[in-house]
């Protein structure tokens, strides 16, 4: 069989490292140098933690196991199993991380409910004051600026791939063609749009204009190095109030007495903090809903998540070295982990991870191959 893959962020990747595993013939075409999108502009994290039970954690999961098996055979993704803590403060938040622990699915994410000197053994650099701590130990990353190289210098090796850089396709050409903007048409037994944010052009004219996905903007932000290790990633109690495994009497009851400061409501913030191989922290974020984007950074949220990563360090920051923002595609239907339409014959769009692309991007493209028959 032969495959082309339109999209060479980490979505369109995985499905080109799926089809290469099964030993079809891939192209894999990007209309940049390199890809610039959400899958770059992301915390690398592998998040288990806060997924919604049922069909999203189980993506999660398996994604978890691939992201681990090929890690093994590329270390350059640098994958790590760190796991993650959320430190609590109070009771109202302490009752969330208790309720998710009591969860029935809670041994699969690997939860344990912490006091602080538990969670300072395993991240001795949380020096600042806390209740409790819920660890995730399933939670693990991978350095994102530098994924897609790593898995395309490992997909180089095969015969079967050709990465096509810098050409934009515009165009389905009869059945599982495309023709880009060189006027090359690329002709296979299957096409994969694995266009990330993209959702105008040939996506809206493929899909039509009731595509049920939205596009997210979100801020971000890195350090220069700790100077320490911080070893397994970070969340507070906002991000409680993002993630759908959280949900419950006692979250309501945390939002009603003990509601979000004035800036993080404001910009819908949570605090997720990696970090790098650098030892550089990528703090973050920030989700923007509403159109028209804007177009600049905004530094109150920035001095928010400071303030709140030095409050759980317990010292200052190093200087902070870069700020982005970002755009991804989200789904609307949450039972959906992803969209996936066929939108002409033997041409399937697959987009709107949103916030759950790095997590589940090699359970998302294992799925298509199944479901496709590859």
């Amino acid at each position: 069989m032969r495959v082309t893959v339109v999209g060479g962020g980490v979505v369109g990747t995985m499905h080109a490292w799926q089809a290469v595993q099964r030993g079809h013939e891939v192209v894999q075409i990007e209309r940049e140098s390199e890809a610039r999108g959400a899958s770059l502009r992301n915390f690398g994290q592998i998040w288990v933690s806060g997924r919604a039970g049922g069909e999203e954690l189980r993506t999660a999961l398996r994604a978890r196991e691939l992201w681990e098996e090929i890690g093994a055979r590329v270390p350059a993704l640098g994958f790590r199993p760190n796991g993650s803590l959320t430190p609590v403060r109070g009771d109202l938040e302490l009752a969330v991380a208790e309720a998710a622990v009591a969860r029935e699915d809670a041994p699969a994410r690997g939860y344990k409910l912490l006091g602080p000197a538990e969670a300072r053994a395993l991240n001795p650099a949380l020096r600042g004051e806390f209740t409790a701590a819920l660890y995730c130990e399933r939670d693990a990353a991978v350095e994102p600026r530098t994924a897609q190289l790593a898995l395309r210098a490992e997909l180089a090796k095969s015969p079967l791939y050709t990465f096509l850089p810098g050409r934009e396709v515009r165009e389905v050409v009869g059945e599982s063609a495309v023709r880009d903007d060189h006027g090359d048409v690329h002709r296979a037994d299957l096409v994969v749009l694995a266009t990330g944010a993209w959702l105008g052009g040939l996506v809206r004219e493929l899909a039509g204009p009731g595509l049920p996905v939205r596009r997210v903007r979100l801020q971000m932000m890195q350090t220069d190095p700790l100077g320490e290790a911080l070893p397994t990633s970070v969340a507070d109690a906002d991000s409680f109030r993002y993630y759908p495994a959280y949900a419950s009497p006692a979250l309501d009851a945390l939002d009603a007495g003990q509601p979000q400061a004035e800036t993080a409501a404001a910009h819908r913030m949570q605090l997720l903090m990696v970090q790098r191989a650098d030892g550089g922290l990528t703090i973050g974020d920030t989700h923007e809903y509403e159109h028209p984007f804007a177009f600049d950074t905004i530094e109150d949220p920035y001095d928010h998540l400071a303030g709140v990563v030095e409050s759980l360090l317990g010292r200052p920051l190093p200087r902070i070295r870069r700020r982005w923002a970002g755009v991804y595609a989200q789904c609307t239907d949450p039972g959906r982990v992803v969209h996936r339409q066929q939108v002409r014959e033997g041409v399937w769009l697959v987009t709107g991870p949103g916030g759950r692309g790095m997590t589940c991007s090699p359970a998302i493209a294992e799925t298509t191959a199944n479901e496709l028959n590859w």
